[in-house]
């Protein structure tokens, strides 16, 4: 699959914005992330000088209930990513990143942070597709599904793109999605802090308890 890279408006000076392509197949040689462009700065985050604004999405939750992530979110410390279940790769270790790091935390910040994990492939994401595959990684991750459309629009306010999944030229089905995690603060609502899929779980341990104040790391 050809290589891309894209910018959002608000991050002129961000680096480490990547596209990953992904597959899904029977067999063990199905193709890995394909990033395009990676940062020099070293750095597992980038603060944003101009916050974004949390989507306005109102999704489906693993329980079938709407989810409306403005609301529901408001005054967490949240971070968004989105992905999909059969994605081989970036997705399930971003995710198991996340958690493990956020094991790390005391009870009751745990209980405050809020991770929420909106798919990309959302014919076979079902919640209780959603919601099987993410018991097996943290019970409390938000897992969103709904119109794919929506779901695009959503992500491309965050400097986002993905793809609609495809089939390519061996019959498996492809999801090509960007990787980021944005970071929100409690304070302001505000999309303030971008790690790229090089981020590890040491860095998102150093980092929670600080998003869960709203400062920066």
């Amino acid at each position: 699959m050809r290589k891309k890279t894209f910018a959002a408006a608000a991050l002129l000076a961000a680096a480490s914005l990547t596209l990953s392509a992904c597959g899904s197949g029977g067999d063990d040689s199905g193709p890995v992330a394909v990033v395009s462009e990676e940062s020099d700065s070293g750095k597992a985050v980038t603060v944003l000088d101009r916050p974004f604004e949390k989507p306005d999405l109102v999704l489906t939750d693993t329980q079938g209930k709407k989810y409306d992530l403005r609301k529901e979110t408001h005054g967490r410390p949240t971070l968004i990513y989105f992905g999909y279940t059969h994605c081989p790769d970036v997705c399930p270790l971003t995710m198991n990143n996340l958690a493990v790091a956020k094991k790390h935390l005391p009870q009751a910040e745990q209980d405050k942070l809020r991770i929420v994990f909106v798919t990309t492939d959302p014919e076979r994401d079902t919640p209780a597709a959603l919601g099987t595959w993410l018991k097996g990684i943290d019970s409390q991750v938000v897992g969103l599904t709904g119109d794919f459309a929506t779901i695009q629009a959503g992500a491309r306010t965050l400097g986002i793109t993905i793809e609609a999944p495809h089939k390519d030229k061996n019959g498996k089905i492809v999801s090509t999605h960007g990787t980021q995690v944005i970071g929100f603060s409690p304070k302001t609502d505000g999309g303030y802090l971008l790690y790229g899929e090089d981020a590890t779980v040491e860095d998102y341990t150093h980092d929670l308890p600080l998003i869960i104040k709203g400062e920066k790391p």
